[in-house]
């Protein structure tokens, strides 16, 4: 599996889903969307990415892909573990 996560800055949502992903010692790719590649890379996942009421991006933005195709968009440690606890 792939682990793609989309952040932002001072995020403390992220950092907590970054740190959960590396206490279980899973890689993954961080994409920081201040940054112009990252804003390019985001756009492959516009259909699958969730949005809030006023259509902004939820961010963090954890994409799980297996053999490039989308198996999981999550957004929090508890949608995380939520989706870990499914797979068992």
């Amino acid at each position: 599996m792939d682990y793609l996560i989309f952040t932002f800055p001072n995020c403390d949502q992220c950092e907590e889903l970054k740190t959960n992903l590396s206490n279980r010692g899973i890689e993954y790719q961080e994409y920081d969307l201040t940054k112009k590649e990252s804003k390019m890379k985001i756009r492959e996942f516009l259909g699958v990415i969730h949005r809030d009421q006023t259509g902004a991006i939820i961010l963090p933005a954890l994409i799980i892909q297996e053999k490039g195709q989308v198996q999981k968009v999550v957004n929090s440690v508890e949608d995380l573990e939520s989706w870990w606890s499914s797979k068992d």
